[in-house]
């Protein structure tokens, strides 16, 4: 028997490709599909609108009364809605929404103490490795190396920098003893902005259709390095979200992470 899956967000761009793929997948079955209650869109065929053909599953701002799993990567107005839901109805979260404030991080760890939740801000496997990446070169390069970190996506995403932008410099605060976020520099303007040693300037880009381009400069007198990942498309984070869906049912309570569903130490 298939396990039972909730999309949240299922009109929207990632929402319809992970629609979409589970059903090419064929290993869950998709029995919600959830939109906000004034989307044009509602009582449609969710595969229909996702352009996969009929899944005999109309969109609906209601939850079902019971699954086993929910991937919700809508907005962060959703948010607390599907971790209620999860948290009541003991469903298993996959949640990839971006843009959380630091009530709804909060909500996220106390419903995993009751659910087992899955919170990224990138589900991509390769954009994994790079978070996994990035504190242990900076941590090998040392202090004399300047970090910066530029990001770019499409002009119609709405927070900046981007959650994996602010992952990865998360992630090599917390590797060479940086504060998170004071060592972070947002941009640079004016005739006095010297870079300061010890910060990690951080920038973003808005243009086109760009899927997503996160990429890492250490930097010294003499050479530079760079770490770099590029999304070509939503399949890379709508497969990786299916992947953390399928390795999460049936897992004990508890906040994990996409490192633990790929063994990344």
């Amino acid at each position: 028997m298939k396990s039972k899956l909730i999309v949240c967000g299922a009109a929207g761009r990632m929402g319809k490709r992970i629609l979409s793929l589970a059903v090419e997948a064929g290993e869950l079955d998709i029995i919600a599909a959830i939109e906000d209650q004034g989307h044009p869109d509602i009582g449609k065929d969710a595969g229909l609108v996702a352009g996969t053909g009929p899944v005999n599953v109309k969109l609906d701002s209601i939850y079902p009364a019971e699954a086993d799993v929910v991937i919700d990567f809508s907005q962060p107005a959703a948010a607390d809605k599907t971790i209620d839901y999860c948290r009541e109805s003991s469903a298993a979260l996959v949640l990839g929404t971006t843009g959380l404030s630091d009530e709804q991080r909060e909500k996220i760890k106390t419903a995993s103490e009751k659910i087992p939740v899955i919170y990224g801000t990138n589900m991509s496997v390769g954009m994994n490795v790079l978070f996994s990446l990035v504190g242990k070169v900076a941590s090998m390069l040392g202090e004399e190396y300047d970090i910066e970190i530029i990001e770019q996506h499409h002009r119609f995403k709405k927070d900046a920098p981007s959650g994996s932008a602010l992952t990865l410099a998360e992630n090599i605060c917390s590797s060479t003893g940086r504060k998170f976020p004071g060592s972070l520099v947002h941009g640079r303007s004016g005739k006095d902005a010297l870079r300061e040693k010890g910060t990690i300037g951080v920038h973003a880009i808005r243009a086109g259709d760009i899927t997503g381009i996160h990429s890492v400069t250490f930097g010294t007198l003499g050479e530079k390095l760079t770490l770099n990942h590029t999304a070509h498309s939503r399949d890379t984070f709508a497969l990786g979200a299916l992947r953390a869906a399928k390795w999460l049912i049936g897992k004990k309570p508890a906040l994990y992470s996409m490192a633990d569903v790929l063994g990344i130490a």
